[in-house]
C-alpha cells in the first residue's frame, strides 16, 4: 500500500504533505491542493467535500504536537475560509493538545487530529481499482489505442499532439494504467521543465493509480534517495534536476516507460542527456511517450525524429468543430485602430513593429472592463481570466473591476517587480478561491499560459500582447475545456498586435472551412456548432475592418508567425479607396 505508519514518518515533509492530498482525492474530495509553502499561514492541503471547504495542517515533526499548533490552525481556517480544521501530525498529539481538542469539540468546533494510525486507516478502506471516474471519450480511446499499439509493437517511442483541454494527461495516465495490468512492476518516469508542472502531473496520475502504487517527486526541493527512486512506481521529476544527475552519477534509476510533457521542449540539451543515458526510444531503452499541445519550436527541432510517430493529431480548431472543447465565440475589437496615422505612413513594406506603433492608439482599460461587465450577464455562473501585460496593469484591471460592483476580482502573477511582492500563501488562497468560486475574475500576467486548469472558466479577455503563437494557444485553451453547465467560452480580444488579427482570421477561417482540398484552396462551408470569430467595436460589429485586414494581411500565417523586424506586410492598394 502507498502509505504505513514507517514510510509516514521517514518521508520528507514535502512527501507527507501530498500523501495527505492524495488520501483527500481519493476519498472524493474536489480541488484538493498542495498549498504548504513558507508563509503559508497554517495551511498545508485545502480541499472541499459536499461544497465545505477542509484545512489540513500537516506536521511532520519528530515530537508530539502541542496546543500552540491547534490555535494556528484555528486561525488558518478563518483566513481561509475553511469549515473542518485538520491537523495531521507523523508522531501524533501530546495529552494537552488531545484534552484542548475535546473542549473545543464539546464548545461545537469541529477541529479533526489525525495520526499514522489515522492515514494507514482511511489508505486501507480505499478500493482496489482507481479512483478515476471520468468516462473515456472516442477520440481518446483511439489516441490511447494509438499509443498501446506503438507499445506492443516494441515501436520504442511515440508522440501526441493534442490541443489544451483535449486531455493529453488523461490519455497518457490511463495508457499507463493499461499498461501496469500487464506488468505489474511497471516503472515510470514522468518529466516536465518546471516544478509546477512536475507536482500538478503528479496529483493529475493518483487518480489512475491503485493503492498499491506509490510515487516520489524528484527535483530541486526533493531529493528522494536512490532506495526510493529505484523502488517508485512513479517518478515525477524536473528535466534540470535529472540532467544535472546523470552529470555527477554513472548509475542510473531503470525505468519501463519515459513520459515528456510538454515535449515541445525536448530539443534542449538537458533532456538529450537524458535520452542518451536512458536510451528512451531506443530498442533495449524504456518507451518514450511526448504530450503536447502546441508542437511548434522557435528552434525548428522537428519533434518526429525525438518521439518518431505521431499517433493522435488533434489541433484546436478540430477539436471546436467536433465538439471535443467547448463551443467559443471570440470577439476581436477594432476600436483602437487608427486609420488616418495609418494612411500617412510611406513605403511599401513594414514589419509588425513599425506598423502596431503607427496602428494602435494606447491601452483603453475602461472600455475593456465596461465591455466586461456587458458580457457579465451572457454567461450563466460566470468565471472570467483577464490576460494582462504588466503586474501594475493587472492591478490596476483588478482595481476598476471590483470599483464596478459586478464581480469579485483578484491580482495574481508569478513575478514581483515595481515593489510588488506576492507570496506563495496568496497566491494558493487566490487559486483555491478561484477554483471554488469565491472570487470569479483573476487579472494575471503569466501564472495561467500551463498546466494550471479551472473547466468551469467561461469568459477569457486577452490585454497582453503575445509574440508567441504557443502561448497564444495554451492562454485560450484556458477557457475551452468543457464542464457541466458551460454552454461557450466567450473571448474578448484587446490586443494591440497586426500579428493578433491575423491569428484571429486564421481562426476564423479554420472553423469556417473543411479540410483543404487537393488543390490548396480552402471551400467555405457553414457548420452545426456556434463556434465563431468577429470582428467588432464596443459599439457592434465591424466587418470593413475584417475585408480590409484580408487584404492587407495576404499570407496570413506568415504574418501570424512573424517576427517583431520581419518585413512581411505590404501596402495595400486599395487602401486609398478605403471606406473604413
Amino acid at each position: 500500500m502507498f502509505v504505513n505508519k514507517e514510510s509516514v514518518k521517514s518521508n520528507s515533509w514535502q512527501a507527507f504533505e501530498r500523501l495527505i492530498c492524495r488520501i483527500a482525492m481519493a476519498e472524493g474530495f474536489e480541488g484538493a491542493r498542495v498549498v504548504g509553502q513558507s508563509n503559508d499561514h497554517g495551511a498545508d492541503i485545502i480541499a472541499s467535500r459536499n461544497g465545505i471547504r477542509w484545512l489540513f495542517q500537516a506536521k511532520h515533526w519528530k515530537k508530539p504536537v502541542g496546543v500552540e499548533v491547534i490555535d494556528e490552525t484555528l486561525r488558518a481556517a478563518q483566513i481561509y475560509k475553511a469549515k473542518v480544521p485538520v491537523i495531521v501530525a507523523s508522531n501524533g498529539f501530546d495529552s494537552k493538545a488531545l484534552a484542548y481538542q475535546r473542549d473545543l469539540m464539546q464548545s461545537g468546533i469541529n477541529i479533526q487530529l489525525w495520526t499514522p494510525d489515522t492515514l494507514v486507516e482511511h489508505a486501507s478502506r480505499l478500493g482496489d481499482g482507481i479512483p478515476n471516474k471520468h468516462p473515456i471519450r472516442e477520440y481518446q480511446e483511439k489516441a490511447i489505442q494509438g499509443i498501446m499499439n506503438a507499445y506492443m509493437r516494441k515501436d520504442g517511442r511515440a508522440l501526441a499532439v493534442l490541443a489544451t483541454g483535449l486531455g493529453k494527461t488523461f490519455i497518457a495516465a490511463e495508457t499507463i494504467h493499461r499498461m501496469y495490468a500487464g506488468n505489474n512492476s511497471l516503472r515510470v518516469l514522468v518529466l516536465a521543465h518546471t516544478n509546477p508542472l512536475v507536482y500538478q502531473l503528479e496529483q493529475s496520475f493518483w487518480k489512475f493509480m491503485t493503492k498499491h502504487q506509490n510515487s516520489v517527486v524528484w527535483n530541486g526541493y526533493e531529493e528522494p534517495d536512490k532506495r526510493e527512486l529505484n523502488r517508485a512506481s512513479f517518478v515525477f521529476a524536473c528535466v534540470n534536476t535529472v540532467a544535472d544527475y546523470i552529470k555527477r552519477e554513472e548509475d542510473f534509476p531503470e525505468f519501463d516507460v519515459i513520459i515528456v510533457d510538454e515535449c515541445h521542449h525536448a530539443g534542449s540539451s538537458m533532456y538529450q542527456s537524458i535520452f542518451e543515458k536512458t536510451e528512451a526510444g531506443k530498442y533495449n531503452g524504456p518507451f518514450l511517450l511526448g504530450l503536447t499541445a502546441t508542437p511548434w519550436r522557435p528552434d525548428e527541432v522537428d519533434l518526429a525524429e525525438i518521439f518518431g510517430e505521431t499517433v493522435v493529431c488533434i489541433d484546436m480548431v478540430e477539436g471546436l468543430k467536433k465538439g471535443f472543447l467547448s463551443n467559443v465565440d471570440y470577439r476581436m475589437y477594432t476600436d483602437n485602430i487608427d486609420w488616418d496615422a495609418l494612411r500617412h505612413l510611406e513605403g511599401q513594406s513594414f514589419t509588425p513593429k513599425q506598423i502596431n506603433k503607427t496602428l494602435f492608439i494606447e491601452q483603453w482599460d475602461d472600455s475593456v472592463v465596461y465591455e466586461l461587465r456587458k458580457t457579465w450577464s451572457e454567461q450563466p455562473n460566470p468565471r472570467a481570466i483577464v490576460f494582462c501585460g504588466t503586474i501594475d496593469h493587472a492591478n490596476i484591471m483588478c482595481t476598476k473591476l471590483n470599483a464596478l460592483g459586478f464581480c469579485n476580482a483578484a491580482a495574481i502573477y508569478s513575478n514581483s517587480g515595481n515593489g510588488y511582492q506576492m507570496t506563495q500563501f496568496e497566491k494558493n488562497r487566490i487559486l483555491a478561491d478561484f477554483a471554488d468560486g469565491m472570487i470569479n475574475v483573476v487579472c494575471t500576467v503569466d501564472i495561467f499560459n500551463e498546466g494550471i486548469d479551472v473547466p468551469d472558466v467561461n469568459i477569457l479577455v486577452f490585454q497582453r500582447v503575445t509574440h508567441s503563437r504557443r502561448i497564444f494557444i495554451q492562454q485560450l485553451g484556458r477557457g475551452l475545456r468543457i464542464s457541466e453547465g458551460k454552454d461557450k467560452v466567450i473571448v474578448l480580444d484587446f490586443v494591440s498586435d497586426i500579428r493578433r488579427f491575423a491569428a484571429g482570421l486564421n481562426l476564423k477561417d479554420g472553423l469556417e472551412s473543411d479540410d483543404v482540398p487537393s488543390d490548396g484552396r480552402r471551400k467555405p462551408t457553414r457548420i452545426s456548432l456556434p463556434n465563431k470569430v468577429t470582428f467588432r467595436k464596443v459599439t457592434g460589429d465591424d466587418p470593413n475592418t475584417e475585408q480590409f485586414l484580408r487584404v492587407w494581411l495576404d499570407d496570413i500565417a506568415a504574418i501570424e508567425e512573424s517576427g517583431e523586424n520581419s518585413s512581411v506586410l505590404q501596402f495595400p492598394p486599395v487602401f486609398e479607396n478605403s471606406k473604413i
